[in-house]
């Protein structure tokens, strides 16, 4: 009896090992040190760089302008939206996740057109997903190209902090060249603008977006667990915004390129061959995020896709 009550304590343990290492993505692997790409730019106010977009009610800036707290409660949710349309540049923002119980919170920092072009716009995002019982906030990447939703090239990844306790660097590199996601300046994907890529990379002006809202339908465990309220406000707070790129010319056509690749001007900080590729420091860290982290990408999802998207291949 002993002995039987003995092996059911170590697969009690065993069990409750298994969950707290699923339920701590966040704590199991140290990064790799790469370049620090935030420290290249210099922070913009959110009153000098973005307007309320919605929920405004549920706005709040503060310490002249360096930092907000955008709001989810069950009457809205809320937004800010960047001043100017960018076309290719740098954009980051430091961001503290709500605490607590928090499935179906989707706290969003993107580049978007839908405004413009409603029925073929482009997309870049950063969406982080809230967390149920027994998983962590995860981040989520995507990438939209000339409207069809169909073909989001979504990949998720789990952290390797948690991004409730303090703030976290996320950030967006785009250029002629690719497209590169950061967390805590470490790349976790890169889509390049070339070969089988060509013909979905977004290409119009976009502007950028920071939001909070209610993705019941499909952002935890695709919809399976819904926002709680009895469990909010949500919080989400941000810092350190940054927008640094080519500004659009709202009397030029949408597809105009940057001076900078025009003329080789400076009017694009980001468009030069500093930022052409990744280096191998970068690439490595890249690597090490898609192993240790990246738990999802469109490229391995047969059931989804009969036939894969061309760069899948």
């Amino acid at each position: 009896m002993a002995l039987l009550q003995q092996k059911t304590l170590l697969l009690g343990l065993s069990f409750f090992c298994m969950t707290f290492m699923v339920s701590s993505h966040s704590r199991q692997y140290t990064p790799p040190s790469v370049p620090r790409l935030t420290d290249l730019f210099s922070h913009v106010s959110v009153d000098q760089g973005f307007s309320k977009a919605y929920g405004l009610q549920n706005i709040k800036v503060f310490n002249n302008g360096s930092m907000a707290t955008l709001t989810l409660d069950n009457s809205s949710g809320s937004g800010l939206e960047s001043k100017n349309k960018y076309h290719y540049g740098f954009f980051s923002a430091a961001i503290k996740l709500p605490a607590g119980l928090s499935s179906g919170v989707v706290v969003a920092f993107y580049l978007s057109n839908w405004d413009m072009f409603p029925h073929n716009h482009d997309e870049i995002d950063i969406e982080l997903l809230g967390h149920d019982k027994r998983n962590d906030w995860v981040v989520q990447t995507n990438i939209y190209a000339n409207g069809s939703v169909t073909t989001g090239r979504e990949e998720k990844f789990y952290f390797w902090f948690d991004p409730t306790q303090q703030y976290h660097d996320y950030s967006i590199l785009w250029n002629s060249h690719h497209i590169v996601f950061f967390v805590d300046n470490i790349p976790v994907r890169e889509f390049p603008s070339t070969g089988a890529f060509s013909s979905v990379y977004p290409s119009k002006p976009m502007s950028v977006h920071v939001t909070i809202w209610d993705g019941s339908k499909w952002a935890t465990h695709g919809g399976k667990y819904p926002v709680n309220y009895n469990n909010g406000p949500f919080v989400a707070s941000f810092a350190n915004m940054e927008i640094t790129g080519c500004a659009s010319n709202p009397a030029a056509p949408a597809d105009s390129p940057c001076p900078s690749e025009a003329s080789g001007s400076s009017a694009d900080p980001v468009q030069g061959q500093d930022f052409a590729k990744l280096s191998s420091q970068q690439t490595t860290a890249m690597d090490w995020a898609r192993r240790k982290l990246m738990f999802y990408s469109y490229c391995k999802d047969i059931s989804r896709y009969k036939n894969l998207p061309p760069e899948c291949k």
